[in-house]
């Protein structure tokens, strides 16, 4: 099975989802089938940036891009949770009622703090 047509999730590097969470439980929920992954700095990763309207070095947001549409910040990760096993849809959905700039703000302070909460990680699992 290719990836053609499967949402595409970009990020950095350096943190495909649980690489840096010392977290291998949301692997186990992760429907890694259901999407492909991309480093936001290889080449596929700019070319999706820029289609996105995003400056291809942006690398400040995870970015999830669909068919018709990308998604940054707390929007790309609620378009992630439901891609995602149980609890994640429903969780997303009630999520969606949180006004954009609440949420953002969140997602921008985990961000900001993912290794002090999480923990670092030498090797990716994805």
């Amino acid at each position: 099975m290719t990836g053609k047509g499967k949402p595409i999730v970009s990020c950095l590097e350096s943190f495909l989802f649980s690489s840096q969470l010392n977290d291998d439980h949301a692997l186990d929920h992760c429907a890694l089938w259901r999407m492909r992954f991309e480093s936001l700095q290889s080449d596929a990763g700019k070319n999706l940036l820029q289609r996105s309207g995003r400056a291809p070095d942006d690398i400040s947001s995870v970015v999830l891009v669909e068919k018709s549409r990308s998604y940054i910040k707390s929007e790309a990760v609620l378009k992630i949770m439901e891609y995602i096993d149980l609890p994640f849809p429903q969780l997303a959905f009630f999520l969606q009622f949180v006004p954009l700039f609440v949420r953002d703000f969140v997602y921008e302070n985990i961000a900001d703090n993912r290794y002090a909460v999480f923990g670092r990680s030498d090797s990716c699992e994805i």
